[in-house]
């Protein structure tokens, strides 16, 4: 449930001019007193909130905080969005949420994970204060091979809600990896549930972790050549609103889920436009052997209609890859 304190900061992000210390009280069914508790607090987390005699309140200046009533304020009737300080993993919370019998659509954001997780059993680098961290549960009625395309659509949607946002507009590297002057600032992670007796889908949960404002140096040494974040590549110098980002990414992938798997074709156009594995020399390995396997050498030619990845290889076979691991090679 939302707090006292999240709903009077909504209700200042959204007020054009000064608002009432009655008007709120009315409007959100509490005391005065209990409004004035919600200002203070909201002026020691750092908003900059002046107050008038006869007038109410008015927010001037907020810092960048992911909080419930910062993203209720960018989606008023949107429900099941919950934000929280802190989680070991976005997708681990939202599963137990989702086997509970949580509803389709229902979303989980945190400023930072203790324990984030990639591809491949990968830690995810999710530090407080400049990045998103977000879940989303699909309770989808479709058969579990139709399901396999959706983390591609989901990079779609992740690169519309930064275009729309940020205005630039990131490259996928394939499968679900996004990027900006060919650095990461997002990974996509999706886990499916099946009921084994009948063969059907449970739950499918959609993991992305996006690099909103840090500099260079907040990443680990390991990660400082190949990440950046969206600020940094974008050479912006205020800090992006995440909540901003994170409405517009709720949003994309609502649409997304009401138009999956019909636009199945939209979605493909778009995500073949930016793609930007292809035509790049690549080394392939098989997800489950990708510590010890040779790698196979080739070129990206396309995407297939199944959003596979036609790969040329040097022995001259062309291969459409569903899955595995595939790493660009630079020269």
């Amino acid at each position: 449930m939302i707090s006292t304190k999240d709903f009077v900061l909504s209700k200042l992000l959204n007020a054009e001019e000064f608002i009432s210390g009655e008007v709120l009280s009315s409007e959100l069914n509490i005391s005065r007193a209990a409004v004035n508790t919600a200002v203070r607090t909201l002026k020691a987390d750092g908003y900059d909130i002046t107050s008038t005699t006869n007038k109410g309140y008015r927010l001037m200046n907020h810092p960048d905080i992911l909080s419930p009533g910062e993203v209720r304020a960018k989606l008023p009737k949107r429900d099941n969005v919950i934000v929280l300080p802190e989680v070991d993993s976005t997708n681990k919370y939202l599963k137990e949420l989702a086997y509970e019998g949580a509803a389709d659509r229902t979303v989980v954001i945190s400023d930072c994970q203790t324990a984030g997780r990639g591809r491949l059993g990968r830690s995810f680098h999710s530090p407080s204060g400049t990045g998103i961290y977000l879940s989303y549960l699909m309770r989808p009625t479709v058969k579990p091979e139709f399901i396999s395309t959706i983390t591609c659509w989901s990079a779609v949607a992740v690169a519309n809600a930064i275009s729309s946002v940020c205005d630039i507009t990131p490259s996928i590297k394939w499968v679900n990896d996004l990027l900006i002057n060919d650095m990461k600032i997002c990974g996509i992670l999706t886990e499916m549930n099946i009921e084994p007796e009948i063969g059907a889908i449970s739950s499918v949960v959609i993991g992305i972790g996006i690099n909103v404002n840090e500099s260079r140096s907040e990443f680990p040494l390991e990660l400082q050549s190949i990440a950046s974040s969206i600020r940094h590549e974008s050479k912006l110098k205020e800090p992006i609103h995440r909540a901003s980002l994170a409405a517009a990414l709720i949003e994309e992938l609502d649409k997304m889920c009401s138009l999956f798997p019909s636009a199945h074709e939209e979605y493909l156009k778009s995500y073949r436009k930016l793609c930007s594995t292809v035509g790049l020399n690549v080394s392939v390995v098989n997800a489950h052997n990708h510590t010890s396997e040779i790698p196979r050498l080739g070129k990206a030619t396309g995407v297939g209609d199944d959003f596979s990845l036609q790969v040329k290889f040097e022995d001259g076979h062309t291969e459409n890859l569903s899955s595995g691991e595939v790493s660009i090679i630079r020269r």
